[in-house]
């Protein structure tokens, strides 16, 4: 097998494992993650989120729904902790791939599968939910983004088989 080309191989599927963890991990501490979110947008009180436009209206909407949530339905918050182990659970299914990626196509293409199903899901289910349009790109944004690294591992791969 080709050294440089398992370097750039691993680098490139510990990048994906990174961003599972991260993604996964940002979304335990929600509400104190929206609140400096909206510290930075110059919100300060999020129950006024009809005087604002755009980005700080949504934000601040979102802020105001997990403040009140938080004080009285604490326990929805419980689905967002479900949501972050489940990418931790999903990151460590691309491990053997790190060690073992002649043999581990296959979690790449799942991956790949999620990563393409994921745009779809956001586009439908947001609208269902009333996700504004741009942020349901952002979600977007993660399937695209997670599939680069997956597809240049595939390509990566098929080129460690050529003699």
């Amino acid at each position: 097998m080709n050294p440089p080309l398992l370097l750039r191989y691993r680098l490139a599927l510990g990048f994906f494992i990174v961003g599972l963890i991260l993604s996964g991990t940002t979304a335990f501490p929600l509400l104190i993650e929206l609140r400096l979110l909206a510290s930075w947008l110059g919100i300060t009180h999020p129950a006024d989120y009809a005087q604002f436009t755009g980005l700080q209206h949504w934000i601040a909407r979102v802020l105001f729904a997990l403040e009140y949530n938080d004080a009285h339905h604490p326990f929805l918050a419980y689905g967002t902790d479900w949501l972050a182990f489940g990418h931790l659970c999903i990151a460590v299914f691309f491990i053997r791939p790190l060690f073992k990626p002649l043999e581990s196509d296959w979690v790449l293409k799942c991956g790949l599968i999620c990563c393409i199903a994921l745009i779809p899901t956001a586009l439908i289910a947001g609208q269902v939910r009333g996700i504004p349009f741009y942020w349901r790109l952002i979600d977007c944004s993660f399937g695209v983004f997670g599939a680069l690294p997956l597809l240049y591992c595939l390509q990566l791969t098929r080129r460690m088989r050529l003699p």
